[in-house]
């Protein structure tokens, strides 16, 4: 079994990336903004949650420990 050792920072980060890339794709299939409006927050939040869990991943890979 691995164990990877996370700081509470680091938890807060992955669940904070999470959730815009969630919020992100929760905009872009909903109604309640306009088209514009909703395709631009969207794609923004969306993106940034997905670009942001890059580095946070290969953190999270380099503190995994073989037990």
């Amino acid at each position: 079994m691995r164990k990877a050792e996370l700081t509470f920072a680091d938890l807060a980060l992955i669940a904070g990336t999470r959730a815009m890339l969630g919020a992100g794709v929760g905009l872009l299939i909903s109604d309640r903004l306009s088209k514009e409006q909703r395709k631009a927050v969207g794609w923004t939040l969306a993106l940034v949650g997905a670009v942001t869990t890059i580095p946070l991943a290969i953190n999270v890979f380099a503190k995994r420990q073989s037990e």
